[in-house]
């Protein structure tokens, strides 16, 4: 389908919308407007969103259902031009993707159920870029058949909830209905190749006596495994790496998938089970109320292929024999485990769960409401179908499953709100809300076994051990003051003060200034000044790691740990903001609503994964690897003359001893192939490096949000219209310096900073600048159809030519052009209480740009780069797995 194509399908959609407004303004003249009525951004009771003095969408439940992956996460950023999803992981990354608004991270938007502050994961991604450090609830636990709607407030609210509501508040509002329910089941899979799933959630609604109400959801999730790599060019081709391996391994070709060997790239397989009930019992002018939730995943993501050379032992050594049923390499010095390699799997066993329990109220002219929030989860992290290279080659043997550790975080919060009204003679009463919060967080990191952590550890993740095990918590303590006047019926005002004392960090005090005037039913201005927040997770603070790759060993020190700290980092500090935003709001006939919202986002000590600080890289060996004079190096890949510059910059010594430290005292040579042997099918591309969380950079975001929605009347069709915008910007306006400890270069600075210029590019330019939803969902009789258009406009990660490209070493961008993305559900309604649908998501089957052939793709496929296989463009803002087609089948009683 071509662009001509896409672009003639939305100014179609754009005109329809347009003449809708003007057709069908006269039929429905004389009908009510909605009452959406919202709780969030608001202590107002009563309020629409058409009269919020912030910006904020709705998002109904029938909506949130007409998507083939029905995943809150997939139904919010196909709706929502502002939320981005995240298309790919790495490690723990794969099984939690998460979303972020207006192109911040994911920490920075405060996910409510009901009101009330949703606990975090424990799964902290320590990937670099927008989604680096993110720790947001695991929303994909949140059922969509067990909600009523979700009220998005895009706009910054720390005053009002606290820590995380820099970019905007998700609150997802729970169904109460005491009767009926409903039965949804769903199955699909990609156009081309994997992905199969299922879905099968239940609703019911119950009155267990007069007053009360109970409503039960229940969800199962099964997602097969896709796949979106190339051949693997390290063992298949007309290459000297692959002319190599299989002269040296001749049972390469007997692994199941070959030559498609490295199946990195692609989607987990995923099981998930989930419960949520909401629950109340009014008497009165009170009610007692709960509500929780309890979710169980299993997931296993493969990882980075292995050839038979990275777990080897040397023939004749202790417990090296060869038996009968056992391989060598092809001049027999080499016992193999793996004759034909290997490809690690993490897998992943999580348990999520909540309670919420409170009382609410009035007595007399003030409302109350008492609560309190426990939510814990769980990550234990697995792999399987790997082995330890270090114990192997000691001793013959290695397991191929390890316990690696894991991942504990909770949250127990106690709030109080109260709320009372003054009659002091204006258009409306004072409404005066104040309150109080206690808040105590754990986060929890627990040793895996003996085995994952032996030597050169796990193959693709080393086990947590001693010096990574840790148990931490704090206590935060809060109060806030919110007053609402509106002097006249046409201007209202709005300002909120909130304190917080954290246990680990000290004491924040944070304002907020709302104000919206209706010149007349027609127009209206509203406008935001702000300052905002975000403490640092504890996972942030506490997070300690190690990955271990066929020629890599990388790691993730804790900010406040010792080894952490001996290189001059120290404890996290909170992130600070100061956020504006100014809106139009235009009704210029009944049940058309128009609002654009301009916004600015300044955001002071962000927390980002820092750069890679090297210890080792490739031929660049640290000093104790070369002789007294520091001229002649000892081990063969080293380079033979030595460059204190290069040297400083990519051999910081105090880097390689810490990493050192950290695995019991060496680095194994042979998993970093610092001895190159190309007999053996190794380089000298190995290295060494570490990482960590720091406050390393002051960023502003500035857009703009536009939002348009209609509803009219054809004879016997009923047709919803909505046409959404969303322009973004982040820019990096400062890096902070290097701790002294760390060498920084006069002659390229550039190689020595917190953020690179690749982290600094995927900050700014992973996230697409302008975003566009146009949508029509036509009611005609027992047909529905649900049409959607949505627009990506380009976007670029900042790489490194490779070896053999006609740019080698220079900076190469890997973009994925502007795209459109249409989706198209119909349904019907069999029966009085049962509907089937069939649909898309990409219903033609678009596909990212990949990355440069010449620059990139080529260079790999000649050389025998393994990195060959994985040549697809992860960054793209609406995935890289293409079309997805689904049916479904619902049921209502």
């Amino acid at each position: 389908m071509s662009s001509f194509a896409h672009s003639s399908r939305l100014a179609i959609a754009v005109a329809m919308l347009t003449a809708a407004g003007a057709a069908g303004a006269q039929q429905v003249a004389n009908a009510e407007p909605q009452a959406d009525i919202i709780v969030t951004g608001t202590r107002t009771t009563g309020m629409r969103a058409a009269d919020s003095p912030a910006p904020i969408q709705l998002l109904g439940s029938d909506m949130l259902q007409r998507t083939g992956q029905p995943d809150l996460v997939s139904s919010l950023s196909q709706n929502l031009p502002s939320v981005q999803a995240q298309a790919f992981g790495t490690d723990l990354q794969q099984v939690n993707l998460q979303m972020k608004l207006r192109g911040l991270s994911p920490n920075h938007t405060l996910i409510l159920v009901n009101g009330k502050r949703r606990h975090g994961t424990a799964n902290v991604s320590v990937a670099g870029g927008p989604f680096g450090g993110s720790a947001a609830p695991d929303v994909s636990f949140i059922l969509s058949e067990s909600v009523d709607h979700v009220e998005v407030l895009q706009d910054g609210a720390a005053a009002q909830y606290g820590t995380d509501a820099i970019a905007g508040v998700i609150n997802f509002i729970q169904k109460k209905a005491d009767h009926g329910g409903t039965i949804n089941l769903t199955g699909g899979r990609y156009y081309d190749q994997g992905g199969k799933s299922y879905t099968v959630n239940g609703n019911i609604g119950l009155a267990p006596f007069e007053g009360a109400y109970l409503n039960i959801t229940a969800g199962k999730t099964h997602k097969g495994f896709s796949f979106r790599g190339n051949a693997d060019a390290s063992v298949f081709g007309n290459n000297p790496t692959a002319i190599r391996n299989l002269a040296n391994f001749p049972l390469l070709p007997k692994n199941p998938y070959y030559p498609y060997t490295n199946r990195y790239t692609g989607d987990p397989e995923l099981d998930q089970t989930s419960v949520m009930y909401n629950a109340g019992y009014e008497f009165g002018d009170f009610e007692l109320y709960s509500f929780g939730s309890y979710g169980h995943k299993k997931a296993t993501a493969n990882e980075i292929y292995r050839n038979p050379s990275a777990v080897t032992c040397e023939v004749g050594a202790v417990g090296c024999t060869v038996g009968a049923n056992d391989a060598t390499n092809a001049d027999g010095t080499l016992k193999l485990l793996y004759p034909s390699g290997f490809e690690p799997q993490q897998r992943f066993s999580e348990t999520d769960y909540s309670f919420t329990g409170g009382f609410k109220g009035n007595v007399g002219e003030t409302t109350f409401d008492l609560a309190s929030t426990y939510g814990r989860d769980r990550y234990d992290v697995y792999v399987q179908h790997s082995a330890n290279a270090s114990l192997y080659s000691d001793t013959g043997f290695s397991p191929n499953t390890f316990y690696i550790g894991n991942l504990t975080a909770s949250q127990w919060s106690n709030t109080l709100d109260l709320t009372h009204q003054f009659d002091v003679g204006f258009a409306e009463p004072i409404t005066v809300a104040a309150g109080l919060e206690y808040r105590h967080e754990t986060y929890r990191l627990g040793e895996g076994d003996p085995a994952s952590r032996y030597g050169s550890g796990a193959q693709s993740f080393f086990g947590w051990g001693p010096n990574d095990a840790s148990r931490n918590s704090r206590n935060n303590f809060s109060q806030y003051l919110d007053v609402t006047i509106k002097p006249t019926d046409k201007w209202l005002i709005d300002g909120a003060v909130r304190h917080e004392h954290y246990s680990d960090f000290g004491n924040t005090t944070v304002f907020k200034l709302t104000s919206r005037y209706d010149f007349s039913d027609a127009i209206a201005i509203r406008g935001t000044v702000s300052t905002g927040f975000r403490a640092p997770t504890l996972a942030e603070e506490f997070y300690n790691g190690i990955n271990v790759s066929s020629d890599y060993v990388g790691g993730v020190f804790a900010p406040n740990s010792a080894a952490a700290a001996g290189l001059g980092f120290g404890n996290l500090k909170p992130e600070k903001s100061t956020n504006y935003s100014l809106g139009l709001v235009l009704h210029p006939v009944e049940r058309l609503t128009i609002t654009i919202d301009a916004y600015r986002i300044d955001l002071r000590n962000r927390i980002v994964m820092s750069s890679n600080f090297n210890g080792f890289d490739g031929p660049y060996c640290p000093r104790s690897l070369y002789d007294a004079s520091g001229a002649n190096p000892t081990q063969s890949s080293c380079l033979a003359t030595f460059d204190e510059n290069l040297y400083k910059i990519h051999n910081q010594q105090a880097v390689y001893d810490a990493m050192a430290a950290a695995l019991g005292g060496q680095i194994p040579p042979a998993t970093l192939y610092v001895n190159g042997d190309p007999a053996l099918g190794r380089s000298a591309e190995g290295s060494v490096f570490m990482q960590t969380f720091v406050n390393g950079v002051t960023m502003r975001t500035q857009g703009v949000d536009a939002v348009m929605s209609y509803s009219s009347n054809f004879g016997g069709a009923r047709v919803d219209w909505s046409l959404s915008g969303n322009y973004n910007a982040n820019k990096v306006r400062k890096i902070y310096p290097l701790p002294a400890q760390l060498y920084t270069s006069t002659t390229t600075p550039d190689l020595t900073v917190l953020q690179d210029r690749y982290s600094v590019a995927e900050m700014e330019h992973s996230t697409p600048r302008f975003r566009a939803t146009a949508s029509a969902f036509v009611t005609l009789g027992k047909l529905t159809a649900s049409l959607q258009e949505n627009f990506y406009s380009s976007l670029y990660t900042l790489g490194t030519a490779p070896s053999g490209s006609p740019i080698e070493g220079e900076d190469v961008k890997t973009r994925a052009k502007a795209a459109f993305i249409t989706n198209l559900e119909l349904g019907y309604q069999i029966a009085e209480p049962i509907k089937i649908s069939i649909g898309a998501n990409n219903l033609f089957n678009k596909y990212p740009t990949k990355p440069p052939f010449k620059e990139i793709r080529q260079p790999r496929l000649l050389s025998g780069s393994p990195s060959y296989a994985t040549n697809v463009n992860t960054s793209s803002a609406y995935g890289y797995n293409g079309g997805y087609y689904y049916a479904r089948i619902g049921v209502r009683f």
